[in-house]
Order: structure tokens, then C-alpha cells, then sequence
């Protein structure tokens, strides 16, 4: 590159021979004196080593010779500046390349280095060639560093004794960018404008002016560590030697060629880079997708997502983080935080704890812990002012004042220093926990939060976690939840897979081992449809938990093709501040259609759908079981469901709408329907038939109406003749209601086959 040809710039002074007038003894500002009128320099037409030259007496410290024209200073270009000189009579002086740099204006830049390398005349008669090299870059071979100078008044200095006789012949000025750039052909070095690469120094204006040259070319930053300490956006390809450095305050965006490597190459830090990288994702609008390049970031602490740029505390605009790997290096940061504090629960105020003692040292996202308190509940929010927590679900019996337990975890991912953040996509990442950290914390508010193919693998604690209702419409798709507790017995393991607040979770497709409890659901709307969860153990007989847990007795949800291996589903009503049964909806709202149920190896007390009340007065109203199979393995067990009634139980006799039928029973002693269809033989005559159900309604439920009867063959009297009257039958009999009559208008005997509900089906 050569401006002075490409672009027709004049670099090149007039000779001395065009006029003195244009040559000045000051710094060559309009108005500075000239040789023309200053006495101490005259032009020399002839002599024997130069055509034509200056003959300067040197008079003051330092004597200058200034050409009054302006040279321009460009970024990229550099030029070399070279005189001949040499002594007539007098003492010896040094003489070096000097200039005035100017900005657009006429004020001087300041700052700057303005004279060259100064070389002592030793001999009268030599000539001696003196050069500098200017430019706007700070590079190895530059001498005077002009980085804001627009243009210049250059020229020479004398300096040394007084009273020495110097000639001078014509300055030359020449743009001799090609020596540096010679192998960057198409690049544009942001040293050419001003880049320091000192890591003290702001090159922000530096990276902004190179990018708006490049026009098309690559820009190149080179070795050094460059700090940018304002907002930079790149719309041109960069390559990077150097590292860049910069404060999450500041955006950092690559419009082009975006993707993890590149800030990888940029920051070369793999946790800066894809905390930077994932800034830029949420700081440009053409950016839908950050690839991680299938690389792994090893994480030396939980990822502060919203830190990564403070600027804002809500995003809800559609993005993706896809194809990589994170993994915690293990290390205290790692190490779960407990408090304790003293609190008071009120159940007219449900979702907040009041005078809590030191308030300020309980994070969000911190698992309640206490008297009362149901399984995975968030503290969403602190008001250390006014010693408040908000919680993520009521608590069912922890009216009062007590002492609670606040446990935060450490996720690798961690959302909740958003105040709302939706719209989100994690897309084939695989989340190698290592038994070390967790997996991902979501935001306490927001929607439509999507993690699909991807892998959390052996988590500490928790694989998703969501602190408040930033679960709205979650879908958790095709995933692998694998549990660091797999040589662990049921009994004693602790981690959960995920957990939702909010209502419309759908969960499709995942395969997830050997946690303690696969999810706990406390929304409605869910669909959970075509998973496979298993929870066992080696253990003889052994202990089974809930794989799933419902925490909503009306979560009007649907269960569909699931494989629910060595565990049950457990349907329980214990994030309500009023748990017995008030105006809200009971038991129902649920579908459990077309799953495999199987276990091996567990106590023939086992069940696999049981219901728990956390208070009294429930009962079922809207409860479908249809087209399931359950199978035990191993041994039998008695039957497929139950009501756990630590707290209390169902109230049988308000069952409404529960259907319990063409289901499959494999080693399953009970197998239960609702309609059951049952038989029974009257060997004696008797006007009243008391026909027992004992255990084949579901939930051991109350024998409530009979739906048909149908004798199965003849019914006769005492005298051995046929009867054909019609019955009438009675359901809720016996002292436990679980006997029918069938009464009959004289004394008969035989057989009938009849159906019975235990519900009200209106």
C-alpha cells in the first residue's frame, strides 16, 4: 500500500530551492517566523555533495527547521522521514528528525513523541543521513508514535553547541506502509489506529476507527492485551493474536463469524470468553444462537448469567445457547451455602416469611427447609429492609414463628439474578456436574424456557431448578437426567432431577436414573408424555419414592406413555397454606392413559399412584386411570394404588368421576377397576344378597352404586322354580360401605354377575 500513488496524497515537502518563506525556524505554525526573514539560514544554489540546500547557523538550544505545509497523518499509513546532512565550520552539533503534530482545527496534539533517534556530527565535510519513521501505530520500528495527530509540520532539529554551520539538503518524506503491512495483504492492524495493546491503555476508539477502515478486510489484533474500556462493535471479520480485556459493564459484540471460537480466540479465558460471548447474544438482535462449537468450558465458579451483563435484569426476547459442554472444576466456590434464620409464616400472607432474622444472608434461590414446609420451595426474592422473603409456593403447616433452614446450591448455569428472563433455549449441552454442581438455576420469573437434547449428568444436588414461576411453559425435551446417587439406596438418596412452579410444563421424550424424585410439579397444564424414569435400587425389598410428585390436588394434567420404572407417582396437596379441603378443588383433574408401570425387588406393600392428603375432608372428583399396564417383577405386590394417610384421609363418599379401567395386572394381587365387575353365588334363598367388594375398588374405596346386574343362569325360589322378578340394590354397606345388597321380593338363590362404582359419575 502506498497512499502517494493509490490515493494521489502529497507527503513530499517543496525543496529549499522553492523560497525560504515555506521553511520555518519556529514549529512551522501559521505564523511562526521563516528562513525567509529570520537571518540565521540562507539557501545554498550550489554545493559539491547537494544540488541545492539550507545552510542554518545554530543560535539557540535547540534550532529547528520546520516545513510550514501540512503532512497529512493517516491511521495505517506509515512514513519515513530522511534528511542529509552535514557540517560546514564551528562546534559540532547533533541534528535529529523532528515535527509539530497538529490536530483538525489547528490545536496541537499533545502527548506525543515529536522528534526522532539524534545523531552527533563527528566529522566536517561528511555527510550524514538522519530518517525517523511516523505513524499513527505504536509498532516496533516507529519512532515518533502519532496516534491522534491529523497532520504535521515536519522537519529537523540541531541540537548541542551554539555557533556550529550546518547544511542541510532537501527533506524527504515517503509512505513506506508496505515494510510493515508487506504480509497483511487484506487486513487492518488496529495498531495502524492508535491501539496500544499495553492492557492500561482504552484502544475502544481504536478497534472502532480500524473497523470503519477495514470496509470489507479482515482486521487483525496483534500480540499485546488490549483493554477496551467502553462499548465496541465489530461489523468486520477479526482475527486475534492479542487478548482482549474488558469489564462485564461493557458489551463486547462480533457481528460476524460469531460463535465461541472467536471469543475464545478473543478473551483467551474459556469462562470470559462464554460469558462475553453470551453478552453479545443477548446485545444484538442478528444474533439468534450462540454455538458453543461442541468445545467444554471448565468452570471454576457458577456462571452469574445476569452478571454477565449487569446492564439489564430482564431479556424476553427468543435466543439459544447450543452444542457444548460445561464442567465445574472442583473447588470450594462449589460448596453449598446453609443458613439458619429465625422467621414468621402467616398463612393470610402465604408466599412470604416476615421478621426474618438477618434477611441479608439468605440468597435467592436458597431451598426452604422447616416445620411445615413441603418439598421444593424457593426463596424468589429478599427485601433485607423490611426482613421479608418471598417464596416460590405456601407452606402447609408453619403458621408461626420458627428457625429455617435456606440451602443454596451451585449451578453451573445460574439464571436467578433476573428479575424475569423467558423465551430462553438450551439446545445439546451436555452439563457434566461431577458430583460437584449442579446443573441450571432459572430466572423467578418468566415463560417458555426450553432445554431439549441435551445431557445433565451427575449433578450435585439438583438438575433444573426453578426458584419462583420462571417455569411458565417450560418444555424439557428429549433429554438425559443422570443422577450422581446411582450406587445410593432409595432411601438415602437427596437429589431431585427438576422442578416447575408455574403451569404448562411439557416434559417429552427424557430418560432420567436413579434420583430421588424425578420432578416436582406444583402448576397445572402439564403434559408428561413418552418418558422413561427409573428409581431403583439393589436393595432386597427396598424402599421406593415418588418418581414423579404432584403437589397440586387439581393440576388438570395428563400422563401419557411413560415407562415409570421402580417408582409411583405421588400426588399429594402439600404446597397449600390450607391443606384440608375449603372451597378449592379436591383430588382430580389428572389422567394417567397409556403408561408401563413396573417394578422389581420391593415389599408387596409397594404401589405405584398413591395419594397423599396434607389435610382432611379431600376427595377424588376427576381422576381418569385408563389403558396402563403395571407390572411387578420378582415377586408380587397387593396392589397398584394407595392413600398414604400421614395427615388424613380421602372422603370415599364424595368420590365423583374416577375412572379406573382396562388396565393390565401382572404379579399384582388386587387387580382394581372403577367400574368393577364382580360375581357372586347365593347358595341359600334370601330376599336380601349381601355381596361383598373387599378390595377390588380402587383406594379401597366405598362400594357407592351398582350399575348393573345380570344372573348368570336361573335365579329360583325355595320351591326350586324360576324367578323372574327384578332386584333393587343398595350401595354402602356394612360398616365399612363396602358391601352392596341386592334385594329381591321373595327369598331366591343363584348367581349374578354385577358392576359397582365408588363414585358419582355426574
Amino acid at each position: 500500500m502506498n497512499k502517494a500513488i493509490t490515493d494521489g496524497i502529497v507527503f513530499q515537502p517543496l525543496p529549499f530551492s522553492a523560497g525560504l518563506s515555506i521553511w520555518s525556524s519556529g514549529d512551522g505554525t501559521p505564523g511562526s517566523d521563516t528562513y525567509a526573514i529570520s537571518g540565521s539560514g540562507v539557501f545554498v544554489a550550489a554545493d559539491q555533495d547537494f544540488a541545492g540546500c539550507l545552510e542554518v547557523l545554530k543560535a539557540d538550544s535547540v534550532t529547528k527547521v520546520r516545513y510550514m505545509g501540512e503532512t497529512p497523518i493517516l491511521p495505517g499509513c506509515y512514513l519515513r522521514v530522511t534528511a542529509r546532512v552535514k557540517a560546514v565550520a564551528g562546534p559540532l552539533p547533533s541534528v535529529r528528525i523532528a515535527g509539530w503534530a497538529g490536530l483538525a482545527g489547528g490545536a496541537q496534539a499533545t502527548g506525543l513523541t515529536e522528534t526522532g533517534p539524534s545523531t552527533l556530527l563527528t566529522t566536517y565535510g561528511e555527510v550524514v543521513e538522519i530518517s525517523a519513521i511516523i505513524a499513527t501505530a505504536d509498532r516496533t520500528g516507529v519512532d515518533m508514535v502519532w496516534t491522534d495527530a491529523n497532520y504535521g509540520h515536519i522537519g529537523v532539529d540541531l541540537t548541542g553547541d551554539n555557533g556550529g554551520l550546518v547544511r542541510i539538503d532537501d527533506i524527504e518524506i515517503e509512505d513506506i506502509t508496505s515494510v510493515f503491512t508487506r504480509d497483511l495483504v487484506g487486513l487492518v492492524d488496529v495498531r495502524d489506529y492508535g491501539a496500544k495493546g499495553d492492557g492500561v491503555t482504552d484502544d475502544s476508539a481504536a478497534f472502532d476507527a480500524a473497523d470503519n477502515a477495514a470496509d470489507g478486510r479482515t482486521v487483525i489484533v496483534p500480540e499485546g492485551d488490549y483493554l477496551l474500556a467502553e462499548n465496541v462493535s465489530m461489523q468486520s471479520p477479526v482475527r486475534f493474536i492479542g487478548r482482549i480485556v474488558q469489564a462485564p459493564d461493557f458489551h463486547f459484540i462480533l457481528q460476524r463469524d460469531y460463535d465461541y471460537n472467536i471469543y475464545l480466540d478473543a478473551f483467551q479465558d474459556e469462562e470470559t470468553a462464554f460469558k462475553k460471548a453470551y453478552q453479545a447474544l443477548i446485545n444484538f438482535a442478528d444474533h439468534e444462537s450462540l454455538n458453543l462449537c461442541g468445545r467444554r468450558i471448565l468452570l471454576t465458579e457458577p456462571v452469574d448469567m445476569q452478571a454477565c451483563d449487569p446492564s439489564s435484569d430482564r431479556f424476553e426476547t427468543r435466543r439459544v445457547i447450543r452444542n457444548g459442554h460445561f464442567q465445574p472444576e472442583d473447588g470450594a466456590v462449589w460448596d453449598t451455602t446453609e443458613v439458619t434464620s429465625q422467621a414468621t409464616y402467616s398463612t393470610s400472607d402465604d408466599n412470604r416469611l416476615t421478621n426474618v432474622v438477618d434477611a441479608g444472608n439468605i440468597p435467592v434461590g436458597s431451598l426452604v427447609q422447616g416445620n411445615g414446609v413441603g418439598r421444593e420451595i424457593y426463596v424468589t426474592s429478599v427485601n433485607v429492609s423490611a426482613q421479608t422473603l418471598e417464596l416460590s409456593r405456601p407452606l402447609f403447616d408453619a403458621e408461626g414463628t420458627q428457625v429455617f433452614t435456606f440451602t443454596r446450591f451451585k449451578y453451573m448455569l445460574d439464571f436467578s439474578g433476573y428479575v424475569k428472563f423467558s423465551q430462553f433455549i438450551i439446545d445439546d449441552i451436555e452439563f457434566q456436574g461431577l458430583g460437584i454442581a449442579s446443573g441450571i438455576m432459572m430466572a423467578p420469573e418468566g415463560f417458555t424456557f426450553h432445554v431439549r437434547d441435551c445431557y445433565i449428568n451427575r449433578p450435585k444436588d439438583r438438575g433444573i431448578t426453578s426458584p419462583g414461576r420462571g417455569c411458565q411453559g417450560m418444555m424439557i425435551d428429549r433429554c438425559n437426567l443422570i443422577s450422581d446417587e446411582q450406587s445410593v439406596p432409595v432411601a438415602d438418596r437427596t437429589t431431585i432431577g427438576f422442578n416447575a412452579n408455574a403451569n404448562d410444563v411439557k416434559v417429552r421424550n427424557n430418560r432420567t436414573s436413579k434420583f430421588m424424585h424425578f420432578c416436582v410439579l406444583a402448576g397445572s397444564g402439564s403434559l408428561i408424555a413418552g418418558n422413561h424414569w427409573f428409581h431403583g435400587d439393589d436393595e432386597v425389598n427396598g424402599l421406593r419414592k415418588g418418581g414423579i410428585v404432584i403437589t397440586l390436588p387439581n393440576p388438570k394434567s395428563i400422563f401419557t406413555g411413560n415407562y415409570c420404572d421402580n417408582n409411583f407417582i405421588e400426588w399429594t396437596n402439600e404446597h397449600s397454606s390450607s391443606p384440608a379441603l375449603g372451597t378449592q378443588f379436591s383430588f382430580g383433574g389428572l389422567t394417567i392413559t397409556g403408561n408401563m408401570f413396573t417394578t422389581n425387588d420391593v415389599a408387596a406393600w409397594f404401589n405405584f399412584i398413591v395419594i397423599k392428603p396434607y389435610g382432611p375432608n379431600h376427595y377424588i372428583n376427576g381422576f381418569s386411570v385408563v389403558g396402563n399396564v403395571f407390572r411387578s417383577l420378582n415377586g408380587r405386590i397387593d396392589r397398584v394404588e394407595n392413600v398414604d394417610t400421614t395427615f388424613a384421609d380421602l372422603d370415599y363418599g364424595r368420590t365423583r368421576s374416577f375412572e379406573f379401567s382396562a388396565n393390565t395386572f401382572h404379579n399384582v394381587n388386587e387387580p382394581v377397576s372403577n367400574p368393577v365387575s364382580l360375581t357372586h353365588t347365593q347358595s341359600t334363598e334370601a330376599t336380601t344378597w349381601v355381596m361383598q367388594t373387599g378390595d377390588s375398588l380402587p383406594f379401597q374405596g366405598v362400594a357407592k352404586t351398582v350399575e348393573s346386574v345380570t344372573p348368570m343362569g336361573q335365579i329360583t325360589n325355595a320351591s326350586d322354580n324360576r324367578q323372574y322378578d327384578f332386584p333393587w340394590a343398595e350401595g354402602e354397606q356394612g360398616a365399612d360401605l363396602r358391601s352392596v345388597h341386592l334385594n329381591w321380593p321373595v327369598a331366591v338363590k343363584g348367581s349374578v354377575r354385577y358392576q359397582v362404582r365408588m363414585d358419582e359419575t355426574v
